[in-house]
């Protein structure tokens, strides 16, 4: 791959993706994007680069697909899921006792875990949310692990990252060497292909959004416009998820630490959007599947 392969390919990935390399990261490049060169009968790199060039959106979106890292376990970081079982759960059911109504976004959500990881914590919370009609929205820009989540299958290594062992005896079935999600458990996630750095007020209004590790791969404009734009779908007194490694301290006023919770925000009013969900957004009743599905 010559200098300027490598140039072309940093900032159509930036364009298509957010994804901001650095100038010494192409070893990261050559190591994913020739399989995929193998893979369509090319050569090298170089000659993937001249056929990205032509145009071709299957092409496209394998090199998109393969740059894209898609790192996950079940419970990743374990605070964030303390944190909705302690702090945004017990809140919300007081503020949203009226409606009694949810509404989760995890956003590049990869191949399942964080939002089954979310369902099983809702599932977990027991009796307090009987009768509730709740929302998990799980969008990424690949549909490769779209379709892997959707299906809810999992191997012995991706169960064991995470996973307590009871959660999985008691929402998974065997399938040979595979594990499986159960039906009511993958019946509370809908699946949706997004770019983030597309418009995404169509999903609707949130009460809570997960936004995990997917800022640290966009330069400092980018995560600025993603903070304002997700603030604008979120309720005034929403909850905002980061990675371990993710802040908005320095970076924007759209939301501000929650005091004494690590990773964990909630949206300067000031920037939300008028409080109002989709009459015909999709629900589903705890224990009950939603007409709407």
């Amino acid at each position: 791959m010559t200098p300027l392969d490598y140039d072309y390919l940093r900032k159509f990935l930036k364009e298509r993706s957010g994804l901001d390399l650095s100038s010494d990261k192409q070893y990261l490049v050559e190591s994913r994007l020739l399989p995929v060169a193998r893979r369509l009968g090319l050569a090298s790199i170089s000659e993937l680069v001249q056929r990205m060039k032509v145009g071709s959106e299957g092409m496209v979106a394998s090199v998109v697909e393969a740059m894209t890292t898609n790192e996950t376990f079940f419970f990743r970081d374990k605070l964030p899921f303390d944190h909705l079982r302690d702090t945004i759960l017990p809140t919300l059911l007081q503020s949203r006792a009226h409606r009694r109504t949810l509404r989760i976004w995890s956003a590049a959500c990869s191949t399942g875990q964080e939002p089954y990881s979310i369902a099983m914590g809702l599932r977990e919370y027991g009796a307090a949310l009987n009768g509730w009609r709740i929302e998990i929205v799980a969008t990424d820009l690949s549909q490769g692990v779209l379709e892997k989540s959707k299906a809810g299958i999992f191997s012995q290594f991706e169960v064991q990252r995470g996973l307590p062992i009871q959660l999985l005896v008691k929402y998974f079935r065997q399938i040979g060497d595979m594990w499986q999600l159960n039906p009511d458990i993958r019946a509370m996630v809908q699946h949706k292909q997004l770019n983030l750095l597309h418009d995404f007020t169509h999903l609707g209004i949130f009460d809570v959004v997960f936004c995990r590790n997917v800022m640290i791969y966009f330069d400092q404009a980018t995560k600025v416009s993603m903070f304002r734009r997700i603030a604008k779908v979120m309720e005034r007194d929403g909850f905002l998820a980061l990675g371990a490694a993710e802040t908005v301290v320095g970076l924007t006023d759209a939301f501000r630490p929650c005091p004494d919770r690590r990773g964990l925000y909630a949206p300067n009013p000031v920037h939300v959007a008028p409080s109002l969900v989709p009459a015909s957004a999709p629900f589903l009743q705890m224990g009950v599947a939603s007409p709407h599905r």
